[in-house]
């Protein structure tokens, strides 16, 4: 079966940022910025974009265009005879399926806020209202699996037009339109009275901000961000390689990709903080920050309604792009292994990944019993674990390793594969860095994130 294309290069470009561009972006970053200092966060989050996150996102790519493949048969396909790199794949593609048995539940969050918003559900609430309903959503199964079904099925309905006339297509709009609203956004949160103080907390490096939190606390958190904003390690990078013609080289698509992906992460800062500041909200307040916090500002704001409608819009284009990306990948997986048809596979997929979910949905209410790590979490907390702790950091070791190691595929076979076309080329000094000190890196980077979240076994 001949390999799919994409039809053109800015669907390529908007379908993998895409893929980065996530929560990740608009719902994790804007805390971490407000948990870890502001501006100097933000300052070391770019440094470890371009340091790691772009070697690394060059080295999926090339994997994924060199074999043509998806993750459960990329390895396999460039490694040498008796090698076992290929060991790593269904770990890869539990990964995907991890990460979507909890994405789809978040997703569904979203959209009904979005829904609530439109309809003016939630118009005329106060704080406590505010909170009462995030927490009414939070213990109602029936709803919250509802609307996890609602994200599955727009997802495998895009998917099940194919690459280019489905996940392309329609993964095109959907980012020209979540560009277009975090544009809007930002231009009214930055129009707000008092907002100029959540500008400069955010953009202006503050030493004493840096010393609350410390600065060992903010390079960690810098880098794990930059780190997990893109993606890698469980090749729903690697796919989109794998539909691309030769006539770019993957560093300069890279930078095209982490461009927009960090364009919209600063963006979606420029929405929140001044937006907080200037109603006299908390911007650390970490995950609850998007479902307790904005609403709360958008109480007070002039047209908070429809500011409400338009932002849990464009959150929503901004998961459902991870959405159709990952189910794309995994769709690709299936057809790889076992030669499905793009609707077997997605007939298939379908019932997992509704069913799959379903132990997230029920971990806030029927489980909220079942505290996995430690007290006050739940399962999405272990399932966020294994994909952003374990498979993610340990998945782009894995192809960092591959791309540079003689055993692998070498550095030269990935050289040549990333240099291939127009654009910017990775250079050949960069080898000893991209050898032995990246891989040190990542490795630190997998530890410290077990540590933080297995240390309650070892600390009494």
């Amino acid at each position: 079966m001949q390999r799919e294309r994409f039809k053109s290069r800015l669907g390529f470009l908007l379908l993998s940022a895409g893929c980065a561009i996530g929560l990740g972006n608009v719902w994790r970053f804007p805390y971490m910025v407000g948990q870890n200092g502001g501006a100097f966060f933000v300052l070391f989050y770019l440094l470890f974009l371009i340091i790691m996150g772009l070697p690394i996102l060059s080295m999926e790519l090339a994997v994924g265009r060199a074999s043509r493949k998806s993750i459960i048969r990329e390895f396999e396909t460039l490694e040498k005879p008796g090698s076992k790199w290929h060991w790593y794949s269904p770990f890869g593609m539990l990964g995907n399926y991890m990460l979507m048995f909890f994405y789809t539940v978040v997703g569904g969050w979203l959209v009904n806020y979005f829904v609530q918003y439109l309809t003016g559900s939630l118009a005329g609430l106060d704080s406590e209202g505010v909170q009462a309903a995030y927490a009414s959503m939070l213990s109602d199964p029936a709803e919250m699996i509802s609307w996890m079904l609602v994200v599955v099925l727009i997802g495998f309905v895009i998917c099940l037009g194919g690459l280019q006339k489905g996940v392309e297509r329609i993964s095109k709009w959907m980012m020209v339109a979540l560009l277009a609203l975090i544009l809007v956004l930002a231009v009214r949160s930055l129009t707000l009275p008092g907002g100029g103080e959540g500008l400069a907390f955010y953009l202006m490096p503050n030493l004493e901000n840096l010393k609350k939190v410390g600065l060992v606390n903010c390079l960690a958190g810098a880098m794990e961000q930059s780190f997990f904003t893109l993606s890698l390690g469980i090749g729903a990078i690697a796919i989109f390689g794998s539909y691309m013609d030769k006539d770019r080289t993957l560093l300069g698509e890279s930078v095209g990709i982490a461009a927009l992906d960090t364009f919209v992460a600063i963006t979606a800062g420029l929405i929140i903080f001044p937006a907080c500041f200037a109603y006299g909200v908390a911007p650390d307040s970490g995950p609850n920050l998007l479902f307790v916090t904005l609403p709360n500002v958008f109480i007070n704001m002039a047209g908070g309604r429809l500011w409400g409608a338009l932002f849990f819009l464009f959150m929503s284009f901004a998961a459902l792009t991870t959405v159709v990306a990952v189910f794309e990948n995994i769709l690709a997986c299936c057809m790889d292994k076992w030669g499905w048809t793009r609707k077997k596979a997605v007939l298939v997929n379908l019932v997992i990944l509704a069913l799959g979910s379903v132990p997230c949905a029920l971990g806030f209410n029927v489980w909220s019993n079942f505290n996995p790590l430690g007290a006050g979490t739940v399962v999405m907390d272990l399932e966020d674990f294994i994909v952003s702790t374990i498979l993610l950091p340990f998945g782009s070791l894995l192809y960092l390793l591959f791309c540079t190691r003689r055993s692998g595929w070498g550095f030269d076979a990935y050289l040549e594969e990333a240099n291939t076309g127009k654009g910017l080329k990775m250079a050949r000094a960069l080898r000893f860095y991209l050898t032995w000190i990246l891989p040190v890196m990542v490795a630190v980077l997998l530890v410290m994130g077990l540590w933080s979240k297995l240390k309650f076994l070892f600390v009494a």
